[in-house]
């Protein structure tokens, strides 16, 4: 059927007028009716070393955890309150949660729906959450607490159970253990912990104890740890604690010493904890200002804990490091510095991706060659050259890219003292001025967040001025003992060891690694 010119007219005029309304007032109500997309926030955090760790889609602001511990029964029962905001539209999440079972979840106040897979908690919420919005994940949860073991090493790690209590430390995984979290350093968040014990039991965690309560046979320690901080940090720590509070200037000190370690350990546990200011003016002049309020120690009785660890603001050690080979008590001043200066490298400034953990624990091994130089036993040169002359080409401490380690060898003593003289390497290279400047702006740049190699070495250049490309080549992703040439070679001919004591630096450290370092 054909129609007539005047028709077409009439119903081309209507047409365009239907089209005009339409873009005045937006979609047909069909499309209105259509849902916005959204899709599935990522399992995991995209770490090369640990693609199941962390997930993406939203960013944590805070957890406040109220949990309730037995040590009778080591039963564990808690219910986390998680802030974050969407970093996409989601029409579901993922937390990292292992072992324990899932009660309850509610987002927005609303009931959720999840799902378990490994490691992986999914969870859908009654309706899709917008990018940009603010939200709030509450999860409760309970059972048995399962442990961990640290890669590279058959040493127990993670929700530790004592004789007297639990003591919670490792890495890189540990808080999944005990709640529901989005487990990688690249989401930091501010943490509140209510825990309930028995009343004769004591807790520390991170942060400032805010207050405590009794009620009914059980004690609430609230603590909490306003700093941002990534999850394998987080601690609480549960036993009878001999408490000793102090300020250092600004900063309040809270150290909590197993109450069971007694006679001369106890003497030297106490000697180097009463030096921690001393440690923290060190490190100060070094790094800059301490970045949090509040500095600590716990050190536990527990006889199968063989690390430390710079739990925020409150390191966690074992005992074993003031006692020599021999079972003797003896200093163990040093493990003190590194966890302290890991505050700055590690804790303020953290990693983010694992496969940069020698930007933690380079740093850390050169403020104990800092604290040897301030005890008068060799300078960072003589012990750098010292450790040089010690390892012969062909051993597999050279073989390690401490840069790009792998998993395995995530805690090698390679990545500790290699990245140390690292350090040393670019100190020699760009000068002393130059060098602080670099160490210092780092830790002033980066504070608060998390970083990478190649920005360290893009940092490295700009206050330099230098190009430094085939130094950290050499040093970082070099699997053989570097060459000693030029103004390196110079600087160490003019540098030789001090005698045994900077000489014997490399030794120590071996001793130490073996027995389970930080």
């Amino acid at each position: 059927m054909a129609l007539s010119r005047r028709s077409s007219s009439r119903i081309a005029a209507a047409v365009a007028g239907i089209a005009l309304l339409v873009g005045v007032l937006g979609a047909s109500p069909a499309e209105a009716r259509s849902p916005r997309p959204c899709t599935p926030g990522a399992p995991g955090a995209g770490d090369a070393y640990f693609p199941g760790y962390g997930n993406g889609g939203y960013d944590v602001r805070h957890y406040d955890l109220d949990i309730s511990y037995d040590p009778a029964t080591d039963r564990l029962d808690g219910r986390a309150s998680i802030t974050a905001r969407a970093t996409q539209d989601l029409c579901s999440l993922n937390l990292d949660l292992v072992g324990l079972e899932v009660r309850d979840i509610e987002v927005g106040h609303r009931q959720a729906t999840w799902a378990r897979s490994g490691q992986e908690l999914t969870v859908t919420p009654s309706r899709p959450l917008r990018a940009g919005q603010r939200f709030e994940v509450d999860v409760t949860y309970g059972g048995v607490p399962v442990e961990f073991a640290l890669p590279g090493f058959d040493i127990r790690t993670g929700f530790m159970t004592t004789p007297d209590g639990v003591t919670v430390a490792g890495q890189p995984e540990v808080a999944a253990a005990w709640f529901p979290v989005n487990d990688h350093p690249i989401d930091k968040a501010s943490y509140s912990f209510d825990v309930t014990v028995p009343n004769a039991y004591e807790v520390v965690a991170n942060g400032v104890l805010r207050n405590r309560h009794e009620r009914r046979g059980w004690t609430s320690w609230r603590w909490e740890a306003r700093e941002p901080m990534a999850s394998y940090l987080a601690t609480i720590d549960i036993g009878f604690w001999d408490v000793d509070r102090d300020r250092i200037g600004r900063v309040s000190v809270y150290d909590a010493v197993d109450s069971a370690i007694t006679g001369g350990l106890r003497a030297e546990i106490d000697s180097s904890l009463a030096r921690q200011g001393e440690v923290l003016d060190l490190l100060s002049d070094a790094f800059g200002p301490y970045p949090f309020n509040t500095v600590g120690a716990i050190v536990d009785n527990q006889d199968d804990l063989f690390f430390a660890l710079e739990t925020q603001t409150r390191p966690v050690y074992s005992k074993f490091f003031w006692l020599d080979s021999q079972g003797n008590p003896a200093n163990g001043d040093f493990v003190v510095v590194h966890e302290l200066a890991h505050q700055w490298f590690g804790d303020d400034v953290a990693l983010a991706r694992w496969q940069d953990i020698w930007l933690n624990e380079g740093f850390a091994t050169y403020a104990e060659w800092l604290w040897e130089e301030h005890e008068g036993r060799g300078t960072p040169q003589e012990i750098f050259q010292a450790t040089y002359d010690a390892i012969p080409a062909n051993d597999p401490f050279w073989a390690v890219e401490i840069g790009d380690p792998g998993v395995d060898l995530l805690f090698d003593n390679a990545v500790y003292v290699r990245g140390a003289m690292t350090l040393q390497a670019l100190r020699q290279a760009v000068g002393d001025d130059a060098f602080w400047r670099i160490i210092r702006g780092w830790a002033a740049t980066k504070s608060g967040g998390n970083a990478t190699t190649e920005e360290f070495i893009a940092f490295a250049e700009q206050v330099s001025g230098q190009q430094l490309d085939d130094l950290f080549t050499t040093w970082l992703f070099t699997p053989t003992k570097p060459s000693l040439t030029g103004q390196a070679a110079a600087a160490t001919a003019l540098s030789a060891p001090a005698g045994a004591s900077a000489a014997d630096w490399w030794p120590r450290a071996q001793a130490q690694h073996e027995r389970g370092r930080f």
